[in-house]
C-alpha cells in the first residue's frame, strides 16, 4: 500500500513538472535573447558576490605596513566590477523582457487559436467570463513571474550556492556552522510553499468567478435594467469579491508566517555567526577582521537571498496555481485540425441525406433529442422544418454545421459521410441567417465581409443591395464605415438581420440554413426581410426552421417534427388536407401568429 501512494505521488510530481516545462517551448523562438539574459544574469550575479571578498582584503589593507598601490588597486577593481555589475544589469532586465513579452503574446496567441478550434459542446460547459479570465487573468500573473520573479530567483539560487563556496575558502567550520541553519527554512518552504499554492489556485479561481459575474452583467444589461436588479447584480458581485478577500487573506497570513520564519532565522543566523567568528578568532584559529568582515557580508548576502526566495517561491507556487487552468484549457481536445491546401476540393451540390439519424447531446446522453429522422434533400431544394419548441429544429441546424455528429446513423453531403468532409471545408460551403443576429463591433463593412474575409468594397456593396439594406446604409453619414455598436446595438433588429443576409449572400454557400429568420421583426422590416431572403435562397439548397406561415407556404417540403422525430412530410396544401395532422394544428397557431404581428 505505502509503495503505491509513493509512486502516484512520483506520478502527479512528474506530471507537474511536465506541464510547466511545457512552457518553454514559447521561449524558443528567443532563445538567444534568452541565452543572452541568463549570461547576463550570472555575470551581474557572481559580480555581486565578488564585493565582499574584495571589501574584506581592503579592510585587511587598513594597517601602517599596507602598500598603498595595493589599496588603490583593490579600490579600481571594486569600482571596475561594479561599472561591470550595471551594464549586466541592463542588459538582463532588456533581454528577458523581450523574452517574455514575445513568449505571452505567443502564449495568448495559442491560447486564443486553440480556444475557439474547441468543439461546441465544450462552450456548453463553461461561462464566457471563465474562459476571458484564462487569458487576461491567469496569463498576467505569468507575465509578472516571466519578468521578474523567475531572474531574481534565479539571482538568489547564484548568489547562495556561489556565496557558500565562497565562505568555505574563508572558514569551513564558520560554514557548516552557518549552513546549520538552512533545513529549518527548508522545512518551512516545504510546508508553507504547498499550501500558498492551494490558496492561490482558489483565489484565482474565485476572481475568475467574479470576472464572470461582470461579464454577465454586460451583455444582458437590458435584462438588468429592465428588471431593475443593478442592486441585486451588485450583491451577487459584491459577495463573489468578499470572498476573493477572504482567501487572499488567508494566503497573506501562510506567506506572512513563512517569511517571518525567514527573517527570524535569517537574523538568528546572522548573531551565531558573529558570535562563532569571534570565539575562533579568540582562539587563534587563523582568522583576521577583514576574514570575519567577508564571512558576515556573505552571510548577510545569502541569507537576504534564502529570504527573497522566500517570497519568490511563494510568488511562483502563485503563478503555478494560477496557469494549471489555463494549461488544462490548452491540453483540451480540438474540435478539428487544419484543413491543408488540398482538404477542400468537394464543391458540394447542396444534396443532404439524414440516414435513420439518431443524436443525444454529449452533457445529457440519456435524452434522446432526434430520433431515427430519414430525410433526403435534393440539391436546390426549398425544405421547411416546423414544430414545436424542443421538437429537434435547431439540432438538426446544428448537425449540418458539424457542431455535433450523430450519435446513430449518418448525415451525408452529395452521398458522403459527413464525417469525411472536413468541417472547416464544409462549413465554407454553408451559411447561417440566425434568429438573433450577432454582429462584431466593427464597421457595416467589416461584417458584411466577415462572410468572404477579404472581399472588395464593390462585392460588399453589391451583397449590401442583393439584402436590400443599401439604402438605410448609406443615409448613414459614414456609409459602410458606420461602426455597429457591441453586438450591433446601434442598429435595429431588421437592419441587423439584412446585414447579417447581405454577409450570406457575399459568401454564396451551396446550402442555406435560415433560423427563424424572420420571427422577431414587424409587418415592415419582416417584407423587407423576406424580400433579401427569397434573393437569397435561389439556385441553392435552403433549409428553413419556420415560425410563421408566410416562409413555409412556397417550400418544396415541410417536415413536420414533433419530439425528435418525424411526425409529417409533404407540401403546404397536402399537410393541410389533413385535419387531424399535427402540421393543421401547428398552421392555425403560425397564422395566428402572422395576424398578431
Amino acid at each position: 500500500m505505502e509503495q503505491e501512494t509513493t509512486h502516484t505521488k512520483a506520478k502527479l510530481s512528474l506530471n507537474g513538472l511536465k506541464r510547466l516545462f511545457s512552457l518553454l517551448k514559447y521561449v524558443w523562438p528567443k532563445r538567444y535573447a534568452f541565452v543572452g539574459g541568463m549570461l547576463a544574469l550570472s555575470v551581474s550575479s557572481l559580480t555581486t558576490l565578488a564585493f565582499p571578498m574584495l571589501l574584506g582584503d581592503l579592510i585587511n589593507q587598513a594597517n601602517p605596513e599596507a602598500n598603498l598601490e595595493n589599496i588603490n588597486r583593490i579600490a579600481l577593481v571594486l569600482l571596475a566590477i561594479f561599472a561591470v555589475n550595471a551594464v549586466f544589469a541592463y542588459l538582463r532586465i532588456y533581454w528577458f523582457e523581450i523574452v517574455t513579452q514575445h513568449m505571452l503574446a505567443s502564449l495568448r496567441q495559442t491560447t486564443y487559436n486553440h480556444l475557439i478550434r474547441l468543439p461546441m459542446y465544450f462552450f456548453s460547459k463553461h461561462r464566457v467570463g471563465e474562459l476571458n479570465s484564462r487569458i487576461s487573468a491567469d496569463i498576467s500573473v505569468l507575465q509578472e513571474t516571466f519578468t521578474f520573479t523567475i531572474a531574481q530567483f534565479i539571482r538568489q539560487l547564484i548568489t547562495i550556492i556561489g556565496g557558500v563556496v565562497l565562505l568555505s575558502l574563508v572558514s569551513v567550520k564558520l560554514t557548516l556552522f552557518m549552513l546549520a541553519f538552512v533545513p529549518l527554512v527548508a522545512i518551512g518552504a516545504r510546508f508553507f510553499g504547498k499550501h500558498i499554492r492551494s490558496l492561490s489556485k482558489k483565489t484565482q479561481g474565485q476572481v475568475a468567478q467574479a470576472n464572470i459575474i461582470v461579464e454577465e452583467t454586460l451583455q444582458g444589461i437590458t435584462n438588468v435594467k429592465a428588471y431593475a436588479n443593478e442592486s441585486f447584480e451588485n450583491e451577487r458581485y459584491t459577495k463573489s469579491t468578499n470572498e476573493v478577500i477572504h482567501i487572499a487573506v488567508k494566503g497573506a497570513k501562510a506567506r506572512a508566517m513563512f517569511i517571518s520564519l525567514i527573517v527570524f532565522s535569517l537574523f538568528s543566523t546572522i548573531v551565531g555567526v558573529i558570535w562563532y567568528g569571534v570565539y575562533l578568532v579568540n582562539q587563534g584559529e587563523g582568522l583576521n577582521a577583514g576574514d570575519l568582515f567577508k564571512f558576515i557580508l556573505y552571510t548577510v548576502f545569502i541569507g537576504a537571498s534564502i529570504s527573497g526566495m522566500a517570497d519568490l517561491y511563494a510568488q511562483v507556487q502563485k503563478a503555478v496555481g494560477a496557469t494549471e487552468s489555463l494549461l488544462d484549457l490548452l491540453e483540451e481536445s480540438t474540435e478539428f485540425g487544419e484543413a491543408g491546401q488540398t482538404g477542400c476540393e468537394q464543391q458540394l451540390q447542396g444534396a443532404v441525406k439524414f440516414e435513420h439519424l439518431g443524436f443525444a447531446y454529449p452533457g445529457r446522453p440519456e435524452i434522446e433529442v432526434l430520433k431515427d429522422i430519414h430525410l433526403e434533400i435534393g440539391a436546390g431544394m426549398k425544405i421547411a422544418l416546423v414544430g414545436a419548441s424542443g421538437a429537434g429544429k435547431t439540432t438538426i441546424s446544428a448537425l449540418l454545421f458539424r457542431f455535433y455528429d450523430p450519435t446513430q446513423g449518418r448525415l451525408l453531403f452529395d452521398g458522403v459521410d459527413a464525417r469525411e468532409i472536413h468541417p472547416q471545408c464544409l462549413r465554407q460551403q454553408m451559411a447561417l441567417v440566425p434568429q438573433e443576429v450577432m454582429l462584431f463591433g466593427g464597421t457595416i463593412a467589416e461584417n458584411i465581409a466577415y462572410g468572404k474575409p477579404g472581399a472588395s468594397i464593390d462585392e460588399i456593396r453589391e451583397a449590401a443591395a442583393k439584402a436590400n439594406a443599401l439604402a438605410f446604409v448609406e443615409a448613414f453619414p459614414d456609409g459602410f464605415q458606420t461602426t455597429v455598436g457591441e453586438r450591433g446595438i446601434q442598429l435595429s433588429g431588421g437592419q441587423r438581420q439584412r446585414i447579417a443576409i447581405a454577409r450570406a449572400i457575399l459568401r454564396n454557400p451551396a446550402i442555406l440554413i435560415l433560423d427563424e429568420a424572420t420571427s422577431a421583426l414587424d409587418n415592415q422590416s419582416e417584407a423587407l426581410v423576406q424580400q433579401a431572403l427569397n434573393t437569397l435562397m435561389q439556385n441553392r439548397t435552403s433549409i428553413i426552421i419556420a415560425h410563421r406561415l408566410t416562409t413555409v407556404m412556397d417550400a418544396d417540403l415541410i417536415v413536420v417534427l414533433e419530439k425528435g422525430v418525424i411526425a409529417e412530410m409533404g407540401t403546404h396544401e397536402s399537410l393541410l388536407a389533413d385535419p387531424e395532422g399535427v402540421y393543421y394544428k401547428l398552421s392555425s397557431r403560425l397564422e395566428t401568429n402572422a395576424t398578431e404581428n
